[in-house]
């Protein structure tokens, strides 16, 4: 009788990667974008402690899966991040993991190539550079955390982190996102409901021990001491949008009954656009006239932007694809992007210092 008999029986094969330490050392990080990165920590860390009265604006693709329309984006959302820097901290929505309902496309790391070669070891490399050359840009990025060894690869480099609804009640990931180096935001569940993302908040700012990673890449356990930077992020659920005054003065409500912050991020896609992303900028303009109207819970807002509108399906032959196009959630397009932040620009620059 073998171990073989009843040890991973549904695994085809295991392939070992480069520790993190390795990528680290092949791809550092440069003193511009370290610069960059610990700022983009202070200034949010800021907004939420209310030390800094601008709001937080996390923007970009659903998704990233070529690099090349990426850096464009992430020039021309540079520009537009000096335009509103007055009135709103802009980062860029860069993310790699994709969960899924089924299955299909997982993101860039986890297939690079989009074709099921699965080559993570290149998927990580590529989107450590990808993250590097944003930040040395001067733009802090901002991603999900939904692998939980992947931020030791790539979590020296970003700025802001989210917790999906799929996976704030999951233990591992609030485990993992007390030991983030970065400010976090908890997605409210899929059905809408609050109290998972309630319960994350206080279960992340409090000490962790857990099975993890080194950057050896030896398993290890690692202990926390907790993050103090979490916070919600209401993006619907199956019951419609949460984003109005009256599911405001909800969450407010709760936040202050269960003796946290009133910190809240308004995703303005997903269920609160109702999967429309035509819808994203009514949203998010109903959060600007909250604020507007002397609003102080709403901190920040998400929306999913792209070069071009809409989405596309993945195909074998990637030349036929369109440039600039999300590959998963639909986006709105450059300029609708530029008009809503510009406009928003104008309406807050004269309230925000009553906040």
């Amino acid at each position: 009788m073998t171990q073989e008999l009843i040890s991973n029986l549904n695994v085809r094969t295991q392939q070992t990667l480069s520790t993190p330490q390795i990528i680290k050392q092949e791809i550092p990080v440069a003193e511009k974008a370290m610069t960059t990165i610990i700022n983009g920590r202070k200034s949010i860390e800021d907004i939420l402690n209310r030390e800094d009265k601008r709001l937080l604006v996390v923007v970009g693709p659903c998704s990233i899966h070529d690099t090349k329309a990426a850096m464009d984006y992430a020039e021309k959302l540079k520009g537009l991040s000096n335009e509103v820097a007055e009135s709103m901290m802009l980062v860029m929505r860069v993310y790699f993991e994709k969960p899924r309902t089924t299955v299909g496309w997982k993101g860039l790391i986890n297939d690079p190539h989009m074709d099921e070669s699965f080559d993570i070891e290149e998927g990580l490399r590529i989107a450590r550079k990808l993250l590097l050359e944003i930040n040395e840009m001067g733009l802090p990025a901002g991603t999900e955390a939904l692998d939980p060894i992947s931020p030791q690869y790539l979590g020296d480099l970003i700025s802001w982190s989210a917790i999906g609804a799929r996976t704030t009640e999951s233990q591992t990931h609030r485990e993992m996102a007390s030991a983030l180096s970065s400010p976090v935001g908890f997605k409210n569940g899929t059905d809408g409901g609050l109290a998972v993302a309630i319960n994350a908040l206080h279960s992340v700012s409090n000490p962790h021990s857990f099975l993890g990673i080194n950057g050896d890449g030896q398993v290890a356990i690692t202990h926390t001491s907790g993050n103090g930077y979490g916070h919600i992020v209401l993006r619907g659920g199956s019951n419609g949008p949460n984003y109005d005054s009256v599911s405001i003065s909800l969450v407010e409500k709760e936040l202050n009954q269960a003796k946290l912050p009133s910190n809240i991020i308004v995703d303005c896609s997903h269920a609160n656009s109702n999967k429309d992303h035509n819808l994203q900028p009514l949203v998010f303009n109903d959060c600007i006239s909250q604020v507007v109207d002397g609003n102080q819970s709403i901190i920040g807002m998400m929306l999913e932007s792209n070069i071009g509108p809409g989405n596309q399906k993945l195909t074998e032959d990637l030349s036929q694809m369109q440039y600039g196009v999300s590959i998963t959630d639909a986006c709105v397009d450059w300029s609708t992007t530029e008009k809503t932040l510009l406009d928003a620009n104008e309406k807050l620059r004269s309230v925000l210092t009553k906040r």
